[in-house]
């Protein structure tokens, strides 16, 4: 059991209300249980809403506004999934303010990726979850 990037799996939960499904997950969701989580959604943040990307340890908005307490809002209820359901992995949305691993956009709104973790992804590793983005399975 492992825990999963809601969009991965098909649901619209993105910024944009659309979803990024991956094949590769989808595949794996057919052996395997992935629970599927949304720190965003979870976090109080509605479906659409204005992108978001990491400036230093905040979190915000293309107009300058502070959701960095949603961010950490929404990764602290999946880290209480995790403890729950005694999750060891979990797989991630790439380049997400919340679940990228290893890459994030870099707070300009420009498209530029720099070096990075997500939100989410900097607790569940702080927690000794091992995380896997979708461009790794």
């Amino acid at each position: 059991m492992k825990l999963c990037s809601a969009c991965l799996l098909g649901i619209n939960c993105r910024y944009n209300g659309k979803t990024k499904p991956s094949k590769k997950v989808l595949e794996l969701a057919k052996k395997e249980v992935l629970i599927p989580v949304c720190p965003e959604i979870l976090g109080g943040l509605e479906i659409p809403r204005d992108p978001f990307e990491q400036k230093g340890d905040k979190v915000f908005s293309q107009d300058g506004e502070d959701f960095t307490k949603q961010f950490e809002i929404g990764a602290e209820k999946v880290l209480e999934i995790a403890k729950k359901y005694n999750i060891k992995e979990a797989i991630l949305k790439q380049r997400s303010p919340s679940c990228g691993c290893g890459q994030i956009y870099d707070g300009t709104f420009s498209g530029k990726v720099i070096e990075g973790d997500g939100v989410t992804t900097k607790l569940l590793k702080k927690n000794k979850i091992k995380i896997i983005t979708e461009e790794e399975l």
